[in-house]
Parts: C-alpha cells; sequence; structure tokens
C-alpha cells in the first residue's frame, strides 16, 4: 500500500545558509522532490551572510527520512547542524507525571498531608475499607498492566520496550476521561505470575486495563483476574477494540440499509481482538459469521484448534465452510480483519455482496488496501488516521472506565460492552451520517461523557438498580469526591 509522509515520522533540521540568494526555496524544492512534505520553516538565527533555519518535514519512514536529509546536505552552500526526530523528542522523559494535588506550604500543611494528621485516615480505612475509595486515589486509579508479549503489531519486546505505549495509554485516561492512570510493565510472561502480581496490587486501583498481553494467554489471565478482584479488568485489545467495531458496524448498516440479524460476516484474525469482537456482535445479534485464521476457515473438522478456536468451530461457521479466507469472503456483507496486511485485493472484495462493508484493521498496512477497498465496498474503515471511519480503541476505554468508576462497579459484562457501543454509535446523528463518517473522531467532544454514562447505567442496572448507585459526579466527565458527605470519622 502506498504511504504518505505522517507527523508520526517527521524531523527538524538544523541548517546554515547564505543569507542571500536561493537558498530558501532550493531548501523546499529538494523536500518535495524527495517525497516530502514541509511542515515549518522558522528563521531561528539571522547575521550579514547567513541565515540558522529550522525546517521540519514529515516524511513516511525513517529511511525516507533520512533520505531527503542527504538530499538537503547535497544543496550548495548549505551546511547541516542537528537533526531531531519530533516523535523521540516528545518521548524524552517520558509523557507523563505524578503531581501532588494539594500544595505543601508549612508545618500545618505537612502534618495534615503526611504525619501525624495521615494517621487518623489509616484508622478509618481499616476500620471500613470502602472509605480507601472516598478517601485515596484508589476512587479514580487505574493500572495499566502489560507484559510486553503483543506490544502494537510489533510482537514480544518486552516490558522496557512496551512502557512507551502504557505512558502513551495513561496520558490518555487523563486527557479524555480524567482517569489517574499508572503504567505497571511486568518482567514476567507467567500466566500464574502476571495474575499473583495484580491482585497483590489491586488494592490501590478502581480498575484493571490489561493491555498487549498475546493470545490465548490473555484470555486465561483476564477470566482469572475477574473471578479473583472485586473491581473491573477489561482487556481493551480485546473489548476496546470489539465495542468500536460493533459501534462502527451499527452505523455502517444504517448507511446501506441492512440488519444485523441478516448480514454474514467474515473475520480474519482469531485472536484476541477478533475473537472479543466476534463474541460482542454475537451478543447484538450477528447469527452468520465465519472466522478465518492463518490456517483458513475456522471449523470443527481442523486438528489444530485450541479452546478458544474450539469455541469459534462451535458457535459459527453454520454453513460448514471449509477452505481459504478469499473463498470465505464470497458473498458476505461484511468483512472484518484483525490479522495481517495484504490477505486481500480487489478482486475478492468484488465477490462480496451488493453494499458490503469493509473493516480492514490490521495496522499499519491493513488485510486489503483502502483505496482499492473503496472501488467495489460501500463503506470501509481502517485502523489508520489517513483514511476516514478510523477504528480506534481511544474512542472507547476511556469513557468505559469513567462509567465503571463513577459506579463503582466491581466487573464489566456484555450488556455495560454493548451499552458502550450503542452509545459511542450514537455521537454521530443520522443527518450526520454516510460512508465516510460511520464513526466520531477521538476528538468529539461528547465521545467519552456519553459512553461513560451509558457504562454507569448499565453498571447501576447490574447492581440492583439506582439505590445501589453512588452519588452522580458533578457535571462533565471528570468525577469528583462529594466533600459534604465525609464518612464519619473519630476525631
Amino acid at each position: 500500500m502506498a504511504t504518505v509522509p505522517s507527523v508520526s515520522n517527521s524531523i527538524t533540521v538544523r541548517l546554515e545558509v547564505p543569507a542571500t540568494g536561493n537558498a530558501v526555496s532550493s531548501i523546499t524544492t529538494a523536500v518535495e522532490s524527495s517525497g516530502g512534505s514541509v511542515t515549518g520553516l522558522d528563521v531561528t538565527a539571522s547575521g550579514l551572510e547567513a541565515l540558522r533555519i529550522d525546517v521540519t518535514v514529515a516524511a513516511t519512514s525513517v529511511a525516507h527520512g533520512e533520505e531527503i536529509v542527504e538530499k538537503l546536505r547535497a544543496i550548495d552552500g548549505v551546511a547541516i547542524g542537528k537533526v531531531s526526530d519530533r516523535t523521540f523528542l516528545m518521548h524524552l522523559g517520558g509523557k507523563i507525571e505524578m503531581s501532588s494535588k494539594l500544595p505543601i506550604r508549612n508545618r500545618d500543611d505537612l502534618s495534615m498531608i503526611y504525619t501525624p494528621g495521615v494517621a487518623r485516615v489509616c484508622m478509618a480505612i481499616a476500620e471500613n475499607p470502602e472509605d480507601a475509595r472516598r478517601l485515596t486515589i484508589k476512587r479514580n486509579s487505574v493500572a495499566v498492566v502489560t507484559d510486553g508479549s503483543a506490544v502494537l503489531g510489533l510482537g514480544n519486546i518486552g516490558p522496557k520496550a512496551a512502557l512507551p505505549v502504557m505512558e502513551g495509554k495513561a496520558a490518555l485516561f487523563k486527557r479524555f476521561a480524567g482517569i489517574d492512570a499508572w503504567p505497571i510493565c511486568l518482567d514476567t510472561q507467567d500466566a500464574d505470575e502476571i495474575v499473583a502480581i495484580v491482585k497483590a496490587i489491586a488494592p490501590g486501583f478502581a480498575g484493571i486495563n490489561l493491555e498487549d498481553i498475546s493470545a490465548p494467554r490473555c484470555f486465561e489471565i483476564e477470566a482469572r483476574l475477574r473471578e479473583a478482584l472485586d473491581i473491573p479488568v477489561f482487556h481493551d485489545d480485546q473489548h476496546g477494540t470489539a465495542i468500536v467495531v460493533l459501534a462502527a458496524l451499527m452505523n455502517a448498516l444504517k448507511v446501506v440499509g441492512k440488519e444485523i440479524a441478516e448480514i454474514r460476516v467474515v473475520m480474519s484474525g482469531a485472536g484476541a481482538a477478533g475473537t472479543a469482537i466476534l463474541k460482542l456482535l454475537m451478543a447484538a445479534g450477528v447469527r452468520h459469521a465465519t472466522v478465518a485464521d492463518v490456517r483458513g476457515v475456522v471449523h470443527e473438522g481442523r486438528d489444530d484448534l485450541n479452546d478458544s478456536l474450539r469455541w469459534i468451530a462451535e458457535n459459527t461457521n453454520r454453513s460448514g465452510r471449509t477452505g481459504s479466507l478469499k473463498e470465505a469472503v464470497a458473498g458476505a456483507d461484511v468483512f472484518i480483519g484483525v490479522s495481517a496486511p495484504n490477505v486481500l485485493d480487489g478482486d475478492d472484495l468484488a465477490t462480496m455482496a451488493k453494499d458490503a462493508i469493509v473493516f480492514a484493521l490490521a495496522n499499519p498496512d491493513p488485510e486489503v488496501d483502502p483505496a482499492i477497498a473503496r472501488q467495489t465496498a460501500a463503506v470501509v474503515a481502517t485502523g489508520r488516521s489517513d483514511f476516514p471511519n478510523q477504528i480506534n480503541n481511544v474512542l472507547v476505554f476511556p469513557g468505559v472506565f469513567r462509567g465503571l468508576l463513577d459506579a463503582q462497579s466491581h466487573t464489566v459484562n456484555t450488556d455495560m460492552m454493548l451499552a458502550a457501543a450503542r452509545a459511542l454509535a450514537t455521537t454521530v446523528g443520522d443527518d450526520q451520517l454516510n460512508p465516510n463518517y460511520i464513526i466520531p473522531s477521538v476528538f468529539h467532544p461528547d465521545v467519552a461523557k456519553t459512553v461513560a454514562a451509558a457504562v454507569r447505567d448499565a453498571a447501576v442496572a447490574a447492581r440492583g438498580g439506582a439505590e445501589a448507585a453512588p452519588a452522580k459526579p458533578t457535571p462533565g466527565i471528570v468525577g469528583t469526591l462529594d466533600t459534604t458527605s465525609f464518612p464519619a470519622v473519630q476525631l
């Protein structure tokens, strides 16, 4: 698939150029003739004979950026200074920090925030452990836990290399839902150890977000933690993806005028995300689904079925299909890919049903070139930000956890995830809906609060109705502590 210059591969090059002549136009010509894009050009110093210019360039890759620098170096009279990768600069020293909510200005502040005053708060929590949600950061804290075994599309790169992603996740929790999230990168990939560690740290958190843990271990880890803990455990790679896909599908079906119970869905990918998407789609009403992995269609006659694949084989593929993904997709109404690049082509999509829907979500290179998919499919979505209809988990996980935390939920279930999907879908009004806009932008102002409200209501219902719910947070998506009703403590 052709790539275009992206800010994620942008560099800033410091140049010394003659003060006279056409050096500036030579710089822009060199960049553009190399396939790059000049996004900024700043004169940072000037003298009688020379200028210092910082030129910011978007490239398609690291190698492309290096090619552009060499092209600039070849310009007569231009001297290259520092070359800075803007993405690496943004990550220097990490992307998040802990800060105090209260000033510590004098001895009085110190004696209440810390010793001796803090001891009375400790004893209040010891007498009533539920007060930890009101008197500590627990009420608004989520642990983002990974073992580094399945990071983005990079594979098993380990916990240290996973940390930048977990930091980014924590930053998104704060930005979109006001939640304090903490990266927890574990130097073990043993399921028993991971479960034991998360159980041990759980008292300090109101929710656990599992992240980038490979299948099939992620299924076992999540199931065991949900059974053991009294706080919600949510594997975003599974359920966050599933919720966004379902919301996008709900709106795509409106565009093409089809019903969810009648469509035939073909999926490529039977790992963590694929399995979770399948289960949520079936809970939402999909009755005809076929799943393929690297060995072709999953069916009961295969001799390589683990527990997860066996469940898929027993609950899908009603017509008993065998063979390849390419064969399975013929006549399908919907294709959903969470697998590998370029597993389908335009000829394959041309065999799908009229007004087909294609969600090619492998990232950065999807299962089929979106430009080719759009030649025959009525609606196309990807995981990329440079095409319409981006399926992005950040649309979901901040609002889901905001709702769970505000409801003081002890779990997360299918009803809550269905509620989140319906809420996300409704943020695109019927008067806005079209083939290129079935899912909102991650910066849509209503997304997080709409999803949060729906999840909170579903969590309250799961606990037995409104009487089981805590007081509602103040307006906005960020929950706030009700200081008028502290628990009674001995003074």
